[in-house]
């Protein structure tokens, strides 16, 4: 069990983001609103598997999250797609401390994307509907996710990066 547990952790990890996307930790929130958990795993794995694995597992992240929340119409695949393709383009940092900054900050910009996004779909649908009283709850809830994203980004991120490359060291010397 050790073993599988071992050989398995970004597998083990992705199932997890929906986890702690339904638990809704409070202890880890401000204002009632929590981080942008989807990215603190796509970032790592885009950042070392590329592009194309980013873009692939950001789409299934938002399937995944939206097939939770089947209440309301709004995506959030687009969102996870393009920061999928942009974190897959960032190549990690040799200096200790300059990567930590960087992935709150890649954090930051990427739940800022993912929100405004998401948001826009919102402010469409509303605007079409003649309600605009949605906007300013949701401007706030945007910079509180950036915020909260940005701090706790190079904790998880840092973590599942140094666990992702061992884990696809293994997988390499295994094939050769």
């Amino acid at each position: 069990m050790n073993s599988f547990l071992k050989n398995n952790r970004p597998l083990i990890s992705f199932f997890l983001i929906p986890v702690v996307f339904l638990w809704h930790p409070n202890w880890l929130g401000i204002l009632g609103i929590q981080p942008y958990w989807p990215l603190f795993w796509l970032l790592p794995w885009s950042m070392i598997y590329g592009s194309m694995n980013g873009l692939i597992a950001g789409l299934f992240l938002g399937l995944i999250l939206d097939a939770l929340t089947l209440s309301n119409n709004f995506t959030q695949i687009p969102g996870l797609i393009l920061c999928g393709i942009w974190f897959g383009k960032v190549k990690k940092s040799d200096n200790y401390w300059v990567g930590h900054f960087r992935y709150g900050l890649i954090g930051a910009i990427g739940s800022f994307l993912c929100g405004l996004l998401y948001f826009l779909q919102i402010f469409i649908y509303d605007f079409l509907n003649n309600n605009f009283f949605v906007i300013y709850p949701s401007i706030k809830v945007i910079l509180a996710q950036v915020f909260l994203t940005a701090i706790f980004a190079p904790l998880f991120c840092s973590y599942l990066l140094k666990s992702f490359k061992i884990q696809k060291n293994k997988n390499t010397m295994k094939i050769f």
